[in-house]
């Protein structure tokens, strides 16, 4: 095994992750909204696995975010001039990026909802 290579394919997974969030506001978006759900779960005082279900509801949506963004790059380099199917591309990557976002919000809505309710009431 090259150490070389393996820790040099942490950077440029690092260089990735800098350009997501220097270029693509949804991430950024996604960001302060995982900070304000990280606050509001230690305010909760969540169990072990709800706080599972939350990093990883939070991290798949980080996810999503670098795949749409990476399939955005690819159909950019392979067709500059607007086309139907480049556009469909485009549309559907993004259409699983809100699909995943309504999915965490339902999932966030479920673990919360119970435990804000009994502090209302």
């Amino acid at each position: 095994m090259n150490f070389i290579k393996f820790f040099r394919s942490f950077k440029y997974a690092a260089n990735g992750i800098y350009h997501v969030v220097k270029s693509e506001q949804n991430f950024r978006f996604h960001l302060l909204a995982a900070l304000i759900v990280t606050i509001a779960a230690w305010l909760t005082g969540l169990s072990q696995i709800e706080w599972i279900i939350i990093v990883i509801s939070v991290f798949g949506m980080f996810m999503i975010e670098l795949i749409n963004a990476s399939i955005e790059r690819v159909v950019d380099l392979v067709t500059p001039e607007l086309h139907p199917l480049a556009k469909q591309a485009k549309d559907l990557a993004a259409g699983a990026c809100l699909v995943y976002a309504i999915c965490t919000v339902i999932v966030g809505l479920i673990i919360f909802i119970p435990k804000w309710s009994g502090i209302l009431l």
